[in-house]
């Protein structure tokens, strides 16, 4: 066999997601990055159900992923043109996420392994934003990642499929959940980064001077919750904010944030060039890695640190399945499958052996 078709699901958070991806290329190889087809994809949002709440409500969340995901699947088939006798595997978030939502996933992807008899791929979701470019580029192992959400701020040496060495993390929130919050302190609505990033294009980034922080500190540990902190001060002093004072507002709160990832970054090749070399790949992913302006500066450094730069289609940094078939892909290739008994996680982190974050910030807490 020179191809496989993998079923992906995710179901992690509030985006319900079902995608075929197919490893056929050319040279006849099973895997080759940059040359996978996505056969399928088919996906609902669950954005209106939670605007009224200002963020996710994960009892919510899990009810939506039951209701819709049979149908969502079903449809994945049917717009491949394949039965599931066409399938060669299942995968679907394993982990980390909302533990309900996460189950529903697993639980259907097992099912359809069992009925079957096809291998079962339990994939961690942060790894499936970190292999995510290969699906679309070919980006070759070791490179050097920063994978930026709601929910996750990390530096990550991947080393290859199942190998991330952790570089430098959030000591407190993740610029995602900084740019949500800034979006509800600003009465923008949810989700808050396109809101945000939408309003920055009409505003002045040097109007605020809000915080770097971390900038300048020895390693490649990052922190957004003082920023949140001088953004929230900076509206009080405001009273009622005008719309000019929200697009300003906003655009000097994108811009302190790319600054701080960009100048953390450059601290993170440092580290990361002293065991790998010069001139590997750097590579951002995760939602905020759709954000134009973050892309712009990460592009600019690693100009700067001749490196090449590389960033999965705006499509596939948000939460999606066919990242998760794509990892499962990298997964079947290497033979490495899971079994039925496999447990899904509310927390697996990347690097196992990094050091506890306890004592660092309430997030690594």
């Amino acid at each position: 066999m020179s191809e496989y078709r993998v079923l992906g699901i995710e179901t992690s958070c509030d985006e319900t997601a079902a995608a075929i991806v197919t490893s056929k290329a050319a040279d006849g190889a099973r895997f080759a990055p940059g040359k996978l087809r996505i056969l399928s994809q088919a996906l609902v949002s669950q954005i209106e159900d939670h605007s009224p709440y200002g963020g996710v409500v994960p009892e919510i969340a899990a009810r939506a992923h039951l209701d819709i995901l049979d149908s969502l699947v079903r449809r994945a088939l049917d717009d491949a043109g394949l039965t599931l006798e066409g399938i060669d595997a299942f995968a679907a978030t394993a982990g980390p996420g909302l533990i309900g939502g996460v189950l529903v996933g697993v639980m259907t992807a097992k099912a359809l392994a069992l009925v079957t008899g096809k291998p079962f791929l339990g994939v961690n979701h942060l790894e499936a934003h970190a292999l995510s470019v290969r699906l679309v580029e070919p980006v070759t192992f070791p490179y050097l990642l920063l994978l930026v959400s709601g929910g996750h701020s990390q530096f990550l040496a991947v080393e290859g499929v199942g190998t991330c060495r952790r570089l430098g993390t959030t000591i407190d929130d993740a610029p995602g959940e900084a740019f949500d919050k800034v979006a509800k302190m600003l009465g923008l609505g949810h989700p808050g980064g396109p809101r945000v990033e939408r309003r920055a294009r009409d505003g002045d980034p040097q109007r605020f001077p809000l915080p770097r922080p971390m900038v300048g500190r020895p390693g490649c540990d990052l922190s957004f919750s003082g920023l949140k902190t001088a953004v929230r001060q900076t509206v009080e002093k405001l009273g009622r904010p005008t719309e000019a004072d929200i697009n300003d507002l906003c655009a000097s709160f994108q811009e302190a944030v790319a600054g701080c990832l960009a100048s953390r970054t450059r601290a993170a090749i440092r580290l990361f060039s002293e065991r790998h070399g010069t001139g590997r790949p750097l590579v951002i992913a995760g939602g905020v890695a759709a954000n134009t302006r973050i892309r712009e500066a990460l592009d600019a450094v690693a100009r700067d640190c001749a490196m090449t730069f590389h960033a999965p289609p705006v499509s596939l940094c948000t939460d999606n399945a066919a990242m998760v078939a794509c990892a499962g892909l990298e997964r079947l290739a290497l033979g490495l499958t899971d079994p039925l008994d496999f447990k899904a996680r509310p927390r697996w982190p990347l690097d196992p052996d990094a050091p506890p974050s306890i004592g660092a910030g309430r997030a690594r807490a």
